[in-house]
């Protein structure tokens, strides 16, 4: 299984966990295996993102999707959902209802940053809300051993930010936009900047010095680069 992830154009970042950067926003989507599930962290841009997602991990590991993780509610990373039928899907609290009542800002935001109108309509249209909300953490038994920790870390980014970590040596963090490196962190009018600093807090406490930390755009990074951001972001909003 790990030695295809490179023939699939995803990034290995350690046994049965890997990751894909998407063309155009550079958003993360990222996949841990277990024996009996798959998770899936984020879902691209369009249905139509999705669908090609969908393609190529039944292609790289043979197996459907039986579980989905949303980093927080930006179009970039929750409109391929409805690809995945049958998937379980999670999210920080109050994701549920803020994608349930909040489509016309989602497609709004799609089009405006250049998604087609059409493919925007579509998948706002059959959007997947999470049937499943954490506040604090949840853990995921995906068979053999694979346990993976989803944790409400936010607000920061936006108002719901869930952060994934895979225990192994190294762990992986997940960040989703709470972290950003190929660019400086965008804070958006749902963005809760006076406590954006504390989340990454908690992420660095989740995962510890010698994690791989993932953001939402741009290269994995380690603790170092999320302290150092965290700091910057502290400065730039004007909290401790």
């Amino acid at each position: 299984m790990d030695a295809t992830w490179e023939e699939f154009g995803w990034e290995r970042l350690g046994d049965g966990v890997g990751r894909r950067r998407l063309p155009r926003w550079d958003a993360t989507v990222a996949l841990v295996v277990g024996t009996d599930g798959v998770l899936l962290c984020d879902t691209g841009s369009t249905l139509r993102e999705g669908v090609e997602l969908r393609g190529q991990i039944q292609g790289l590991l043979g197996r459907r999707v039986t579980h989905i993780a949303l980093s927080h509610p930006h179009f970039d990373h929750v409109l391929g959902t409805a690809a995945f039928a049958g998937a379980q899907v999670y999210g920080a609290a109050g994701l549920t209802d803020l994608l349930r009542t909040g489509t016309e800002d989602l497609h709004r935001s799609a089009v405006r940053h250049g998604v087609s109108e059409p493919d925007a309509a579509e998948a706002v249209d059959v959007l997947v809300a999470p049937h499943h909300q954490v506040c604090g953490q949840w853990t995921l038994d995906l068979g053999g051993g694979r346990e993976v920790l989803l944790a409400d870390v936010g607000p920061g980014h936006s108002g719901q930010d869930l952060a994934v970590l895979v225990p192994g040596s190294p762990a992986v963090v997940l960040c989703g936009d709470l972290v950003e490196e190929s660019g400086e962190p965008q804070a958006g009018s749902d963005a809760v900047t006076s406590r954006w600093p504390a989340a990454l807090d908690r992420l660095l406490a989740l995962g510890g010095e010698d994690a791989l930390y993932v953001p939402g755009h741009g290269a994995v990074v380690d603790a170092a680069f999320v302290r150092a951001q965290r700091d910057a972001l502290a400065a730039r909003f004007g909290v401790s």
